[in-house]
């Protein structure tokens, strides 16, 4: 072990003098070193790495003290690398750790954080192996260590089991951010020091923000540019084709943008819309609902809005859930409409709506519900109900911070730049306050049911 120590730090000082050579003069150098050196700089990372990718530790920033690294930076910056690296270093150093591998969805930990070109089966040095067990989802690593896969779609499946360490991917396009990290977190407590790793480009997201508050918390940041390894070709082409604007901004250089181009909500729109409701509702409640496509896709958007006396639509719940049949989300809206004494329910019928109302039916509930038609685009749907947050007709009436991120996901183009795969909350808010403020929501509500 000593000669192995002893051959590692003479290859790192040959590296650091020789680094300093032109290129022609450095293949040179490289090719007459001796067997075991050269391919120790070929295979270790530590020779390979841009200090972009050097963990806290070895980086100097506050030893081994920090609880989550969080590499925030733009595509093709070495992101991947770095976190599969990271789980090796673990699994070596502690061969009975369990480490969670987290992404946005189970393809998405399979493809790139373990088989992919820079994961972790990729990145293993001569005579180990990291051994995918699909059935288990579940990578064996020849140390012992063993990594479990999880998805943030189903963020429950994090709800029990325990982890020394974690990686997790692409943070910011988690579908449930907030349940999946808070689950993690609550599970990471095996070994004297459990850390976190995050890998990801930037979204103005509520639980990035969050983290990155933590006590502990160690950030690096990087661009595409900053990784040598990659193709000259492809850093050219990608700056020629996106260098200064926004998009460019956020997945080249990896800045958290606080607002997206377009966005028909901004941060700062959505602080200035805040305000306290009313004693009491003059006219109506709305509960709003964008039925999931699925049992295991998107969340069901139910979100309840208010007519004011002061005659200001009033954001006053958002009851969203995810992961419920339909019967089940249906009885959430009737809980939902039951509590906030609503007038009526609102649904897009395109995606289940009918099934909100036959449930509620089924229950006896007197409620009037109402389907519409989602015939024109978000954007479109959506522009009319941030004109009126804008003019002060419409305020939240507290923090909605999953909503909020949504609702600044929209753009006028009609792209949606949020968190998750669809805005199913501003959808169902869109519904809610559209039917309060300029649909038909004229009739006395039903207080009791």
């Amino acid at each position: 072990m000593g000669a192995e120590r002893c051959g590692e730090e003479y290859a790192r000082a040959l590296l650091a003098e020789a680094c300093q050579l032109p290129e022609e003069e450095l293949k040179r150098f490289l090719k007459g070193l001796p067997g075991p050196v050269r391919h120790s700089i070929e295979e270790d990372w530590w020779a390979q790495w841009h200090k972009g990718q050097v963990p806290p530790a070895a980086a100097g920033a506050g030893g081994e003290d920090w609880l989550v690294w969080q590499l925030r930076a733009g595509r093709g910056f070495g992101k991947t690398r770095a976190g599969a690296e990271w789980v090796w270093r673990q699994a070596r150093a502690h061969p009975g750790a369990r480490i969670a591998l987290v992404g946005a969805n189970l393809d998405d930990v399979v493809k790139v954080m373990v088989e992919g070109p820079s994961g972790l089966k990729a990145v293993a040095r001569s005579g180990e192996a990291a051994r995918w067990v699909a059935s288990r989802r579940r990578v064996d690593f020849s140390t012992g260590a063993v990594a479990f896969a999880y998805s943030a779609e189903t963020p429950e499946k994090l709800r029990g089991p325990e982890h020394d360490f974690a990686w997790c991917d692409e943070l910011a396009k988690w579908a449930h951010g907030e349940a999946t990290w808070d689950n993690l977190m609550l599970g990471l407590r095996r070994g004297e020091s459990p850390k976190t790793v995050i890998t990801t480009t930037p979204r103005p997201i509520a639980l990035m923000r969050r983290i990155g508050a933590l006590p502990g918390f160690v950030e690096t940041r990087g661009r595409t540019s900053d990784n040598r390894h990659s193709a000259a070709q492809y850093r050219a082409g990608a700056y020629a084709a996106y260098g200064g604007t926004r998009l460019g901004r956020q997945e080249l250089d990896g800045e958290l943008l606080e607002d997206f181009e377009g966005a028909l909500w901004t941060r700062a729109g959505v602080e200035a819309a805040r305000g306290a409701a009313p004693q009491g509702f003059g006219r109506v409640v709305v509960v709003g609902v964008d039925p999931p496509a699925g049992v295991d896709g998107d969340e069901c958007g139910i979100v309840v809005c208010g007519l004011g006396e002061d005659g200001v639509g009033y954001v006053l719940a958002d009851l969203s859930v995810g992961g419920l049949s339909p019967e089940g989300w249906a009885r959430k809206v009737a809980a939902a409409a039951a509590t906030w004494g609503a007038h009526r329910v609102v649904a897009e019928a395109n995606n289940g709506g009918k099934m909100v109302e036959s449930v509620l039916r089924g229950a006896d509930v007197n409620l009037p519900v109402r389907l519409v038609h989602a015939s024109e685009g978000k954007a479109a749907r959506a522009e009319p109900v941030a004109a009126l947050f804008e003019s002060g007709r419409a305020k939240l009436a507290g923090r909605f911070p999953a909503l909020e991120d949504q609702l600044c996901g929209l753009t006028i183009a009609g792209d949606y730049a949020g968190p998750g795969r669809s805005p199913d909350r501003a959808d169902a808010c869109v519904w809610a306050l559209t039917e309060l403020m300029l649909g038909r929501a004229g009739d006395p509500r039903i207080r009791r049911f």
